[in-house]
């Protein structure tokens, strides 16, 4: 008997296609060179294994509707990370390019919970997917912003991942944080800003002033995260802490 193949890695096979048919149009039009094309291609391969990965443990054997938009914008959030790369080893990256993937890739940050809403297919993989492209795309835009701005800006870019990291070693943050509409705001606000400031459609300085307050805003928000965690997970914090 041949064992069937889920629906998930005809939709994966398609994913890394389009991921290589928009590396092949960034080489023909924006000039990517080889070290965009490598990675790009890391991106997606890493991108997939994760993602094959997760819905196996899952038990998802087709992505929805909602999660085929997540993962188109993906494919996007490749072609960004391509341009930084290549961007950074060249010195000039191609900023029309990098602002009109950008800019639809936030577009359809907003249409995907939409679509699972009224498909009724919203999960728990599927916010976890939306949440690390959400991460990732602002850790790549940050990377290329902090060499125009300076490193600071890679504190956008890291909170995320930091706070991850602080989950480990700490349990009480590892708790479950209430839905928050200021947050999701705040979320986007840094990729609106981090777009603005890579296209250098404002000055210096003006940028400098408007992506520090995203990053003020970040950080009021992750720390209002923390102190909720911490006066909610008493179970959890260390023998005599207050």
């Amino acid at each position: 008997m041949v064992p069937q193949v889920p629906p998930r890695a005809g939709q994966l096979a398609a994913a890394a296609a389009g991921q290589l048919v928009l590396l092949g149009a960034l080489s023909a039009g924006a000039g990517l060179g080889p070290v965009g094309w490598v990675a790009g291609a890391g991106y997606a391969a890493a991108l997939l294994t994760l993602l094959t990965a997760a819905a196996r443990r899952a038990s998802v054997t087709a992505l929805g509707p909602a999660n085929l938009v997540t993962l188109t914008r993906a494919v996007l959030v490749g072609g960004v990370t391509a341009l930084v790369a290549g961007g950074l080893h060249s010195g000039d990256a191609a900023l029309a390019p990098l602002v009109v993937i950008t800019t639809v890739a936030l577009v359809l940050d907003a249409v995907d919970g939409r679509v699972a809403r009224r498909s009724g297919t919203a999960s728990a993989l599927g916010a976890r997917f939306d949440m690390e492209v959400d991460a990732f795309l602002l850790l790549v835009l940050s990377v290329w912003v902090a060499q125009l701005l300076g490193p600071w800006v890679l504190a956008i870019g890291a909170m995320r991942y930091a706070f991850v990291v602080a989950g480990w070693f700490t349990p009480w943050m590892r708790a479950e944080l209430p839905p928050r509409y200021s947050a999701k705001v705040v979320a986007a606000l840094q990729g609106v800003v981090l777009t603005v400031a890579a296209g250098q459609v404002l000055p210096v300085p003006a940028s400098v002033a408007v992506v520090s307050s995203a990053l003020a805003l970040l950080t009021w928000s992750f720390g209002r995260d923390v102190a909720w965690l911490w006066r909610n997970a008493p179970a959890a914090r260390p023998r005599g802490a207050t």
